[in-house]
């Protein structure tokens, strides 16, 4: 395990990339989202590529009170706040902490706490970020092992693990699905992914969105961004079982 997740003696920090104070993308309403540095997984298609380090020169080292200031300076205008990364369940003692204190400060109290992870995170990380978590969105890369171990590293049964624990916990808020042309684009893995999420999580919104090679890494530049026409398919496949009234796509 990462040194990331180690618990401290006194009072946990954070390693952060970035924050962003207003976004309308990452969670339901005007969201505060934290970037936190570091991740479990080598995805080939990252649109985030400089949080996956676990260490940079770039990324700056947070107390819980000094990103509640922040939060607290322009929670007037926020309907909640997201933690991302990179994975923010490799910091999950200091998530945990910040959420508490978001929870509890008068200020930011009525603030909804979002988790976006991929879900490489085992029931003890779990226990600790659920109870102070209002919804966790999943990004679910690929249902096939084989085609998640060729995008990201490795393979998905930790991920599907998280995904039946959150639904059964009333916490799985989204599932996301990026969809990333020559990888997990074909009409019958989208059609099994679908009738997968229809048995494991019926009734969650899923998210279809359709790769992009802004951002990425230089071995990824070379990936076509799909058509609307194709991510309209793409989301149509998955939709015939989960329902369209579920799915979006970007």
């Amino acid at each position: 395990m990462s040194d990331l997740a180690v618990v401290e003696d006194v009072e946990p920090t954070g390693l952060l990339a970035d924050v962003v104070r207003f976004s309308w993308v990452d969670g339901p309403g005007n969201r505060f989202t934290a970037f936190l540095q570091g991740c479990n997984l080598d995805c080939i298609a990252c649109h985030n590529p400089h949080t996956m380090p676990m260490r940079t020169p770039l990324a700056r080292r947070v107390t819980v009170d000094d990103l509640l200031d922040e939060v607290r300076a322009v929670a007037a205008f926020l309907s909640g706040v997201t933690v991302s990364g990179g994975e923010a369940t490799l910091q999950a003692p200091f998530v945990a902490a910040w959420f508490a204190a978001l929870r509890e400060d008068p200020g930011t109290a009525r603030l909804t706490r979002f988790v976006d992870s991929n879900g490489c995170a085992d029931d003890p990380v779990w226990d600790l970020l659920l109870p102070v978590t209002d919804g966790v969105m999943l990004d679910l890369k690929a249902l096939d092992v084989a085609t998640h171990r060729e995008m990201t590293g490795l393979g998905n049964a930790q991920v599907l693990h998280s995904l039946d624990r959150l639904y059964a916990e009333e916490r799985l808020a989204e599932v996301r699905l990026l969809v990333v042309p020559g990888h997990n684009d074909s009409e019958a893995a989208l059609r099994d992914t679908g009738a997968d999420l229809a048995r494991h999580a019926p009734g969650i919104p899923v998210k279809v969105i359709g790769f992009r090679p802004h951002g990425v890494r230089a071995a990824a530049r070379h990936i076509p961004a799909p058509t609307p026409e194709q991510r309209t398919a793409y989301a149509a496949w998955v939709a015939d079982a989960v329902g369209a009234d579920l799915v979006t796509v970007v």
